[in-house]
This record gives C-alpha cells, structure tokens and sequence, in this order.
C-alpha cells in the first residue's frame, strides 16, 4: 500500500477508492483564506485533494484568532497563503500547493481562472470555492464561472451568527437570511443576465438561516441593525459583524462536503423533495450535476 492510500485509507473507506482517486486528480481553487476559507483548505487537505491553488492578498492580524485556523501568535504577520500551504504539506506531502498572494480582481481574475488566452486545460480548475467578502470581486468570480462551466460553491455572511447548526446548503436563488448573498444575487441579475424568474440558479450557496446580531457602539449586541452610517456591517479586524470559529468553521466544512460529493460523484444523484431538510453534505436542494471534469473519468461535477 502506497504512503498516499495509507494516509487517506479512511477518506477511501467513505467515499469508495474510485472517488478517492478522483480526489487524488482534483484541482481546487480556493479565493480567501479568511475564517471561512482557511477550513475549507483544511478539510480539502486531509481529504487527499492533488491540487489545490490558494488565493489571498492578506497577512495573518490578531484578531484573526478569534475564528481563522492558520492565525497563532507565532504566525501573525506572515502571509495567510504561505502558512496554509505549508500546512497542506505537512498534511498531504503528495499535493501540489500553488500560492497566489493577490486578491482576486477584474485584474487577476482571467489568469487565476485559466480563462486567459493561451491557457492550457491544467490551468483551469476542476473546482472552485468562493470565500470572498468583497461584494464586487464575488459577483465577477460567480459570473465568469457559470459563464466558463467551471463548477463553483459560494459562502454567504458568516458574521453575526452564533449557531452552526443553523448552516445550511441551497440554490442561490432559494437564499434567504443573508444580505450579502441577496446583493449578489439581485446584482447578478441587474448586469449579468442572471433570470429573474427561474426557481434555480444553478449556484450552490452555503449561508446561514439564523438570523445575524447587530454589535452597536455601546459594545452590546441586539437583533436589529444601526442605521448604515452609525456601524459597518463588514466582517473585518477592528470593526463590523462579530464571529466565531464554530459557525465560520462550519461554513468551510460544509463547503468542502460539497466540492468533495460533486467530484465523488460519478453519476447524477436525485434531488430530494423540496421538503426534505437541506443537508450541507448529501445532495438536496440546489445540488445539480452537469459537466464532465476534465481528467476526473465518470466524475459528474455540474454546470452552474
């Protein structure tokens, strides 16, 4: 048995060595290595995942510590991108880690995709997961993968939220609970072409249908929101929504269960009546399957 089946024996155990394999082949981008994104890398990690590309401009701050894995005192002010990949080679020697210390822009947003002219297949990814908290740059990630075929997962608003049994899976166009996503959404539509009237959007979003708390300037917390000149309403280091490690931890693994049942998958899985509780990890509501992967045979991973 190789070092690689031995380490992953047990992800092979849950899937089937088939996905296993698919796992193996897999490249995935992951765009913000903040609270969300840096579980997400994680569990893609130590799930036996070949390829993964890590995105992000940032340095690790003090106040990460409260919710992102790679924040320690001994790793504040190093690059988020740099920490994550070596801890994606301590945990799987085998994967190929590529850094990118840039934010995703109008800019950059070609090339990291593969899109660029004189791309070649490697370049493009199998699998994309957005944990961008910059409103613009994720409607631009969200537009040109669904125009591109690239199969996507989006994370919604983590901040302000307490109960990570509240974290849900759904179609975009299902989301409700979340101002970020609800904007992206309604700016997808207004200059993307997006429908206004289709029940899907073929966008698996994970989000939150807890209800967020607002922090006022009293250093209190209640259930409505000041007035959009008195308090920001932004997950940031000094100001904004409050979070914590067990929903933004939540939030990246669900997102990781969903790239990995998308790859695992090697044909289509019905969709659960709309009664059915939405599931982070098993197909449900909003789960869709449509183009083939390059290099990942029988693996069904969806059009969005």
């Amino acid at each position: 048995m190789s070092d690689f089946d031995f380490r992953f024996g047990g992800i092979a155990r849950l899937y089937g060595a088939a996905a296993l394999s698919r796992f193996r082949a897999a490249h995935v981008l992951v765009i913000g290595l903040g609270g969300v994104g840096s579980w997400v890398v994680e569990a893609l990690a130590r799930s036996g995942i070949g390829r993964l590309t890590l995105v992000d401009l940032d340095d690790v701050c003090v106040s990460n510590i409260n919710r992102q894995l790679h924040a320690l005192d001994s790793t504040v002010g190093r690059s988020k991108v740099e920490v994550m990949a070596e801890r994606v080679r301590a945990i799987s020697p085998e994967a190929r880690v590529e850094v990118r210390v840039e934010f995703f822009t109008a800019d950059t947003a070609s090339r990291l995709l593969g899109l660029e002219t004189g791309s070649v297949s490697e370049d493009r990814p199998d699998f994309v997961v957005d944990a961008i908290d910059a409103m613009s740059n994720k409607v631009r990630l969200i537009a040109l993968c669904h125009g591109a075929g690239i199969p996507l997962v989006v994370c919604g608003g983590a901040g302000g939220r307490r109960d990570p049994t509240a974290v849900r899976v759904a179609d975009l166009a299902t989301v409700t609970h979340d101002r970020l996503l609800s904007e992206v959404r309604k700016r997808l539509r207004q200059k993307h072409g997006f429908s206004r009237t289709a029940k899907k959007l073929r966008i698996d979003c994970v989000h939150s249908a807890e209800a967020p708390v607002f922090p006022d300037r009293d250093g209190q917390v209640c259930a409505t929101r000041a007035s959009d000149n008195e308090m920001p309403l932004r997950l940031n280091c000094e100001s904004g929504f409050g979070s914590a490690t067990q929903v933004t931890g939540t939030f990246g693994f669900a997102a990781a269960a969903r790239v990995l049942a998308r790859l695992a998958a090697p044909m289509p899985n019905p969709e659960l009546p709309p009664s059915a509780p939405q599931n982070p990890i098993s197909g449900g509501p909003g789960f869709s399957h449509g183009r083939r992967v390059e290099g990942l045979q029988g693996c069904d991973t969806g059009e969005l």
